[in-house]
């Protein structure tokens, strides 16, 4: 039995995808844990930058928001909201961008609106924010999701966030577009051909028919699905440090 959970995996297959260097837009949720568990490992120079306009950000703890103030009294300055997304943002200057979603189709469209009718939801969820920017302007863009048919959806019921477009043709620039989800059962990427997301990688002891039983449509699996290495000891004391909230030096 392992010492660790597919949450935990998630998290640590997306943190491994920051370089040092980076210069990383993080939101709430599993992007932050993800981005704060890169600089405690293999990415201490990882720049990170949130919505709020903390600028390059040494949170000692866990950020329980975007507005926790650690991010403030550890940032190298704090900007105008305004100043985020037109400087930071629209001008390109982020390599990495996380985001989140509640539904996700099979061209990285992204729906964190509303569930059901945009007129007579049945759940009215948080809204965009700044993701839709974030999704146009981000040098990559890594979305991280636990993977379910109730996310992973056939056609999402509100594009809040434009992926490669609603046949996949819609979105053609070079570096448009999500460039990996990451969910509980492995990492999906865009067919470079199509923009259909494609199962690449597998988590330890998840199954190619696991992933596609959580998806809610006809999943593409890659010729050759690598296999994700298992968390080491030292990303997991690093991740259950941040789960405790525990002081570390960073």
């Amino acid at each position: 039995m392992s010492d660790w959970t597919s949450a935990d995996m998630m998290n640590v297959a997306a943190a491994r995808e920051l370089h040092d260097g980076d210069v990383c837009l993080v939101g709430v949720g599993p992007p932050n844990l993800a981005a704060n568990l890169a600089r405690r490992t293999h990415a201490p120079n990882c720049r990170l930058v949130y919505e709020s306009g903390a600028i390059d950000a040494k949170p000692k703890k866990l950020p329980l928001s975007i507005g926790d103030d650690d991010l403030a009294a550890t940032a190298i300055a704090v900007v105008s909201v305004p100043e985020m997304f037109n400087f930071w943002v629209g001008a390109g200057r982020i390599d990495v961008g996380f985001l989140g979603a509640a539904q996700i189709d099979r061209y990285g469209n992204i729906n964190t609106t509303v569930i059901g009718d945009h007129a007579d939801p049945k759940v009215r969820l948080p809204g965009a924010g700044g993701a839709p920017e974030i999704a146009a302007a981000a040098g990559r863009v890594i979305v991280i999701v636990k993977q379910s048919p109730r996310t992973f959806v056939e056609r999402v019921d509100f594009v809040s966030s434009v992926g490669y477009g609603p046949t996949g043709t819609e979105r053609d620039a070079p570096g448009a577009g999500p460039t990996l989800v990451i969910t509980d059962h492995g990492v999906l990427e865009p067919d470079p051909v199509t923009h259909e997301l494609t199962l690449t990688r597998l988590h330890p002891g998840v199954t190619a028919e696991q992933a596609l039983a959580a998806t809610g449509w006809p999943l593409k699996v890659a010729d050759s699905v690598q296999a994700v290495p298992a968390p080491s000891g030292a990303e997991l004391e690093a991740l259950r440090g941040l789960r405790n909230r525990e002081a570390v030096d960073a």
